[in-house]
């Protein structure tokens, strides 16, 4: 399988360092990528880089998720207007722990393979480094305007918050990941997003004025959406990995309302249909766009690939039941299935509340499906608002009659959030 090949068709490459199709032609390579801990999870912005480490490895080579203890101490400026808030090591160790245990979901990290992957913190080798030793042994190596030359730099150095010498180290220490890397694991590539392809040249750089040996790298382009809104964002913030902070079913949705253009363009990136099966799939969905055929392929293959078949098959039957006859009167919906919905977003409201009454806009901020009353009242009055399948035409009261089976209330808000409350 030529590796490049398969990752150029799915559009998966930007960047590529000259000799490193042919290196990966030649022999097993051991290949990099460096995962940020600034969160316990990771989120659909990680699925690239998981997914290339994966395809290094069906391919035969040997992958190494770097995550980064001690860069993470730092900050990367790469793609940032401020510096961020650095992490102590109690965060940074609670957040390495969740990272290792997604990340051995993904990738096979079996011993008794030749290509296993390993996982490494840079920390490990950061942490007897002296600051007197790094200057002498590794600064002396990559001259400032080398450094400078860098876009991220030069477009901190313009802007109006400027960039703190932590930062500007950072592709220095990003430089000497990959030179250890090079030197203890013999690992001769790295890869990463098209906004690193600056700190990547530098660890190339540096290998070879340090050891006079050859590195490579090639980048993959930074994931957008056709509207220009941001990747990977809903209105509950972030699209995790981990089930507990974005739910099978909520992860399910996100691929399920992609635009056609993005679906096209995703099905190649975020699955591992092969050419043929995606030039189906297009071609069939062409024929009757409204059945959104590409939209649930790719829904399918990325929330199995994430979450299992069973979470799929949950999600798959929550949106049936939310979507499949909307006109069906919400008390055609048994206890069962109110209770059993994956996914649904669940407050409760007293029941002294609903003996007195309570009004709509109230419930809605104190339940916190609106951040606030005056949000409330603006999305009622805009039509977006249902209760029970009944869109909320004014500000009601809320009571003891509404609910279903004695103990639910089903609130919409806009096509795709779904609350369930519940009397207690």
């Amino acid at each position: 399988m030529n590796l490049i090949e398969e990752l150029r068709w799915r559009g998966l490459v930007q960047d590529i360092m000259p000799g490193t199709e042919e290196q990966l032609n030649k022999e097993m390579t051991s290949g990099y990528i460096g995962f940020d801990p600034t969160a316990e999870s990771l989120h659909i912005g990680s699925l690239v880089p998981i997914l290339l480490l994966v395809h290094l490895q069906k391919a035969g080579h040997k992958p190494i998720a770097l995550v980064g203890g001690a860069t993470g101490m730092v900050g990367d400026p790469s793609g940032k207007s401020e510096e961020r808030n650095l992490l102590n090591e109690e965060t940074l160790a609670k957040n390495l722990a969740g990272i290792k245990s997604q990340l051995e979901k993904y990738i096979d990290f079996n011993s008794s393979q030749p290509n296993c992957a390993e996982l490494v913190n840079n920390y490990d080798w950061f942490k007897n480094v002296s600051f007197i030793e790094f200057l002498r042994d590794t600064g002396k190596h990559i001259t400032v305007n080398y450094m400078m030359a860098k876009d991220s730099v030069k477009r901190r150095i313009e802007g109006e918050v400027g960039l703190s010498y932590t930062e500007f180290a950072y592709q220095l220490m990003q430089g000497y990941d990959f030179y250890w890397l090079f030197k203890n694991k013999n690992c001769k590539l790295q890869m990463g997003g098209s906004d690193q392809w600056g700190n990547i040249t530098t660890g190339t750089e540096l290998i070879r004025r340090k050891t006079g040996g050859e590195a490579f790298a090639f980048t993959c382009p930074l994931i957008k959406k056709v509207d220009g809104t941001k990747f990977g964002k809903t209105e509950q913030g972030n699209v995790w990995l981990d089930a507990a902070k974005t739910s099978p079913y909520h992860f399910y949705q996100f691929w399920l309302n992609a635009s056609d253009e993005d679906a096209i363009n995703w099905i190649r990136i975020f699955t591992f249909l092969k050419q043929d099966q995606i030039k189906t799939v297009e071609e069939e969905h062409k024929k009757d766009p409204g059945k959104r055929l590409l939209q649930k392929a790719l829904a399918k293959e990325i929330t199995v690939f994430v979450h299992g078949i069973n979470e799929f098959e949950k999600a798959v039957e929550t949106t049936n039941k939310f979507f499949s006859n909307q006109t069906a009167p919400a008390e055609s919906l048994t206890i069962d299935d109110l209770e059993t919905i994956e996914g649904i977003v669940r407050s409760d409201v007293s029941k002294d509340q609903l003996q007195t009454g309570i009004d709509v806009v109230t419930l809605l901020a104190e339940t916190g499906i609106l951040p606030s009353k005056g949000e409330a009242r603006k999305m009622i009055l805009g039509g977006g608002i249902s209760i029970n399948r009944k869109k909320v035409e004014g500000i009601l009261t809320i009571d003891n009659s509404m609910l279903l089976h004695g103990k639910y209330i089903l609130i919409q808000k806009g096509k795709k959030n779904y609350y369930l409350i519940q009397a207690v």
